[in-house]
């Protein structure tokens, strides 16, 4: 595969891995609800898109890493804005707090850092690290919904399409990172490769495995295996009659009232 092939296909799944939140803002948008979605992946998401633009940007302006991650930024900003307008009071207050710590005095206090602090040789490495660490968050962030999802046996906070996205985005960063020998983006993507299939195991266990298993229960058990209590006559009779209703041998009790 060529640089360009891998650059195109880079942009192409990680624009569609971006608009495969879409639904789920929808559907927040259509019932004027948050529906027990959480902002905590969106909100480490914005805060990675925001670091590797910066990280872009110190190294020899990157096209590549530079506009990929300006509209990542923008896109995650207005997922987080639709979340909170239309999020309960608890969880607005939790995501403006997050946001406060992280989007603004986290990313402020690491650019002091590394403008600062950091010999100028050394503040792409720096913050090549930092950038790493914060990846492989983003990608562990949705454990938060994987331990809700196995909490409430139910698939619907995860989408198995977002953890498919997931996983390509994360294979398509990996293989883009080993072209430009970038291991601060090779790296993180390969733990982000493992967690996305994670995901889609946990999705394909709770849907196929537990709501098969859930259903069989509602369903009771099997009409053949009920036995009718008989009826209870006035002189004390008690018949046991077969389930099917037809006609077999009949099991009499002795007739003396009980």
């Amino acid at each position: 595969m060529t640089f360009s092939h891998a650059l195109t296909l880079t942009v192409g799944i990680t624009g569609t891995h971006f608009a495969c939140f879409l639904p789920t803002f929808y559907q927040i948008y259509v019932k004027k609800s948050s529906e027990g979605y959480e902002s905590l992946p969106y909100i480490v998401a914005l805060f990675s898109a925001m670091l590797w633009l910066y990280y872009g940007m110190l190294k020899s302006f990157d096209n590549t890493i530079v506009i990929i991650n300006s509209v990542g930024c923008v896109i995650e900003t207005f997922y987080i804005t639709l979340y909170i307008i239309f999020a309960s009071r608890n969880a607005r207050i939790l995501t403006l707090k997050l946001l406060s710590f992280l989007n603004l005095g986290l990313f402020t206090l690491i650019i002091i850092i590394i403008q600062l602090l950091v010999k100028h040789s050394k503040s792409l490495e720096a913050l090549g690290w930092i950038c790493a660490i914060f990846s492989v968050s983003v990608f562990a962030a949705p454990l938060s919904i994987m331990f809700k999802v196995i909490r409430t046996k139910s698939i619907k906070f995860m989408p198995f399409t977002l953890s498919f996205f997931l996983t390509l985005c994360a294979i398509a960063w990996l293989f883009y990172g080993l072209l430009v020998n970038d291991w601060y983006i090779a790296v993180p993507n390969m733990l982000g490769l493992i967690f996305g299939v994670a995901q889609m195991l946990l999705y394909g266990i709770i849907k196929y495995c537990y709501n098969e298993t859930a259903k069989k229960e509602q369903e009771g058990p099997n009409p053949e295996h009920i036995i009718n209590v008989g009826r209870l006559s006035t002189m004390g009779n008690c018949e046991v009659h077969p389930a099917d209703g037809e006609d077999a041998n009949e099991v009499e009790l002795p007739k003396h009232p009980i």
